[in-house]
C-alpha cells in the first residue's frame, strides 16, 4: 500500500537524521546532505499529509523514536502490519461507502422517471398469468420445470441465460455467445441468487428482477443497464457443478 510505504520511508529519513545528530529545527541548509535530508523529509511529509491528514504527529514521532531506541514500545512489533492495514482498509471502505451514497443520491434525482417506470412495470407484470412474486419482490415465470436437484446459495452452477431490459434491449446473453456460464450462486446479484435456488436442474425460468435485487442506483459505468433498471432474464439451469 502506497501510504504505508510513505510512512516507512519517512521513518527512515527521520532515523537517519536522528542518528546523525541533526538539529531539531534547522534554520538553514549548509551542505548537500542537509539539502537532500530535508528534501526527503519534506517530500515524505507532504505525501503523508495528502494520504493521512488525520495523523497524530506526536504519536508518530514517538513511534519512530521508540523504534530507533528499541525501548518503551507501546505496541508489539508483530502486530504493526495488522494495525496499519486494518486502519487503511477501513478508511478505504468508508470512502467507497461515501462515494456510493453520493452516487445513489444523485441517481435518485437524475433517474427518478426511470425508477418510477420500473415500479409501474413490476406492478402491472405481477398481475399477468403465470407470474409468481416472492416476498423479496422477485417475479418469475416457469417456462420449463426440471426434475433435478435445486442448488443452494453456495452451489456452483452452469447456466444458459439471456438478459434484457424491459424494452427488450439485450445487455448480456450466454445464449448469443453460444457458451454456458459457470459461477457460484452467491456471487451474483441478489435476484439471481434467490431465483436459482427455486429452480430444479433442467428448468428454464424467466425472472423479472427489481432494481433493489439487481444493480440498484450504481450499475457498471458505461453499460446498457442504467440506475434503477428492472432486469429480465431467461435462465436455464443446466447443471450443479459442485
Amino acid at each position: 500500500m502506497k501510504v504505508i510505504k510513505f510512512l516507512f520511508l519517512s521513518a527512515i529519513v527521520i532515523s537517519l537524521t536522528s542518528c546523525n545528530n541533526q538539529a531539531s529545527n534547522l534554520k538553514s541548509l549548509d551542505s548537500e546532505i542537509d539539502s537532500v535530508s530535508y528534501a526527503l523529509g519534506l517530500d515524505m511529509g507532504v505525501k503523508i499529509k495528502m494520504n493521512f491528514d488525520d495523523i497524530n504527529q506526536d504519536a508518530y514521532m514517538q513511534g519512530v523514536k521508540n523504534g530507533i531506541d528499541s525501548t518503551n514500545m507501546l505496541l508489539d512489533a508483530k502486530d504493526l502490519n495488522t494495525i496499519i492495514n486494518s486502519y487503511f482498509q477501513k478508511k478505504q471502505q468508508e470512502k467507497m461507502k461515501e462515494q456510493q451514497e453520493a452516487a445513489a443520491k444523485k441517481a435518485e434525482t437524475d433517474f427518478a422517471e426511470s425508477k418510477a417506470a420500473g415500479e409501474k412495470f413490476l406492478e402491472e407484470n405481477k398481475t399477468k398469468d403465470g407470474v409468481v412474486t416472492t416476498d423479496s419482490g422477485l417475479q418469475y415465470i416457469v417456462m420449463k420445470e426440471g426434475s433435478g436437484e435445486k442448488p443452494v446459495a453456495t452451489s456452483k452452477v452452469k447456466v444458459h441465460y439471456h438478459g434484457t431490459l424491459t424494452d427488450g434491449t439485450i445487455f448480456d446473453s450466454s445464449v448469443d455467445r453460444g457458451t454456458p456460464s459457470e459461477f457460484f450462486a452467491n456471487q451474483v446479484i441478489k435476484g439471481w441468487t434467490e431465483g436459482l435456488q427455486l429452480m430444479p436442474v433442467g428448468s428454464k425460468y424467466k425472472f423479472f428482477i427489481p432494481q433493489e435485487l439487481g444493480y440498484g442506483a450504481t450499475p457498471r459505468a458505461g453499460g446498457k443497464i442504467k440506475p434503477f433498471d428492472v432486469l429480465v432474464f431467461e435462465v436455464e439451469l443446466l447443471e450443479i457443478v459442485q
